[in-house]
């Protein structure tokens, strides 16, 4: 039988890939079909060409993992192409009741577009970044390239809904925050790799921990300075707890030090406090979040202008543990949001707790297959980036469900790969691309090591950058 040959690593990787993303589609194509015959008793006139759409992106998605990442992580492009599905899903059935009570545009053609330039991105950068540590060498340009964007939306006269996240450049709009956390990452993983050693070594002992030196102490003062500036002028809460919290949990990754986290802790709860009593926007989302159903008031709390959060409680609590139905639902009642960070409330009354629940262990296992990829990761740099983005992603699913649900104060940030929004898409899926590049290589190199020395082929970018 010498013709046979047992299956690789790589082409079982990519076999369970294909598999699940026939699954993907199936899901997809069937929530799509189930909201038109709920809402209108037919399927939806557009069912043949969303089934295509969703079958060629997934085919792309996959020849092109499959082509320039053969060991990559079989998990990863499913979960991403389902949550982006679900989220052409529930943005076609919003579409519809806005249309009809609002006489709003149809959102889901944009997002639909949006979602094809972002699989193009994903593939373009794991066929162009052949090896992720190429990054390591550019940390300090890309952080001064996240700070530009960082501060832009404040120069900008793009003021959306309170918040100042935006630039607009003639008919064209983009959200920096969406793309410096990516970069931020970068930025960290790369000066946590170099500077690591001073920030776990060093330090006095205070009531059993022991606290990092005050010269070492100056980046987290730097970023926690930056962050409560983007907050204060720019009034963005999401983008500014995103930002800090990334390079914290970051942190005590790199040195396993307690006493960042408690250091981060404290910085954060400070700043927020301070900002959160003398804001007046942000002091508005806290007076709304302290008392979701002040809108109702007779003498409501100033600034409380908006009942989205008590609708959003309204929502969860007509869904109930299974929901109304996909496309039984009154979610146009939360007006604008709810094709943005109010999402969920759509998930939580059309699909009820059991939809939350699904859609957050989607989430979940994502953040999981990242934190995987830095466990499996030889390199210090790979590790700490496939951590950063992975708390990103955490911390953003974090901020949106937790303000949506009632748990924090409202970020207005939108929810990763669901909500509508070309910039927020467009950045996770390249994050899925640097997650698929890492898993990628780490697979290779634990495959090279099991054949041994002699059967050890490293690639010339690979050499090159060892050779550094």
């Amino acid at each position: 039988m010498r013709g046979l040959r047992p299956l690789t690593t790589a082409g079982a990787r990519r076999r369970t890939e294909a598999l699940l993303l026939v699954f993907v589609v199936a899901i997809a194509v069937a929530g799509h079909a189930s909201a038109g015959l709920a809402m209108n008793g037919v399927l939806p006139a557009n069912l043949t060409g969303f089934t295509i759409s969703m079958s060629l992106l997934a085919l792309v998605g996959h020849l092109g993992v499959r082509r320039f990442a053969a060991y990559a992580d079989p998990l990863v492009l499913p979960l991403a192409m389902l949550l982006t599905g679900l989220g052409l899903v529930l943005l076609h059935r919003l579409d519809q009741s806005y249309i009809e009570k609002y006489g709003a545009d149809a959102n889901a053609p944009g997002q639909l577009v949006w979602t094809v330039i972002g699989v193009a991105a994903c593939i373009a950068v794991v066929a162009l970044l052949r090896d992720h540590r190429l990054l390591q060498r550019f940390i300090y340009l890309t952080m001064a390239a996240a700070l530009v964007l960082l501060i832009a939306p404040a120069f900008s006269p793009a003021d959306t809904y309170g918040a100042k996240r935006w630039i607009v450049i003639g008919g064209f709009s983009l959200q920096p925050g969406e793309f410096v956390k990516i970069m931020i990452a970068v930025f960290f993983a790369g000066y946590l790799v170099v500077h690591r050693d001073s920030l776990a070594l060093t330090g006095r002992r205070f009531l059993g921990m022991r606290l990092p030196p005050m010269r070492q102490l100056g980046p987290i003062v730097t970023v926690w300075i930056v962050s409560l500036l983007v907050l204060v002028f720019e009034r963005d809460l999401g983008t500014s707890l995103i930002f800090f919290g990334v390079f914290v949990v970051m942190l005590y990754v790199a040195t396993e030090r307690t006493s960042w986290i408690v250091c981060g802790l404290l910085m954060a709860a400070g700043g927020a406090f301070v900002v959160g009593s003398t804001e007046p926007h942000v002091k508005a989302r806290v007076a709304a979040w302290l008392n979701p159903l002040s809108y109702y008031w007779k003498d409501r709390p100033p600034g409380v202008t908006s009942d989205q959060s008590a609708q959003a409680l309204f929502s969860f609590g007509t869904g109930g543990m299974s929901g109304t139905g996909l496309g039984l639902g009154h979610p146009e009642l939360i007006k604008f949001a709810g094709r943005s960070d109010f999402i969920l409330t759509t998930v939580g009354e059309e699909l009820g707790l059991a939809g939350v629940m699904a859609v957050l262990l989607l989430y979940a296992l994502l953040v999981q297959r990242g934190l995987r990829m830095a466990l499996g990761a030889r390199d210090p740099f790979g590790k700490l980036l496939a951590v950063g983005l992975s708390a990103a992603l955490a911390l953003q699913v974090f901020v949106v469900a937790g303000g949506v649900t009632g748990l924090i104060p409202l970020t207005g940030k939108a929810l990763p790969f669901l909500a509508k929004g070309g910039s927020s898409l467009l950045a996770n899926w390249v994050m899925v691309a640097l997650l698929l590049r890492i898993s990628d290589s780490a697979e290779r190199q634990r495959e090279a090591d099991s054949r041994g020395p002699a059967e050890t082929t490293i690639t010339p970018t690979a050499a090159a950058v060892a050779g550094r």
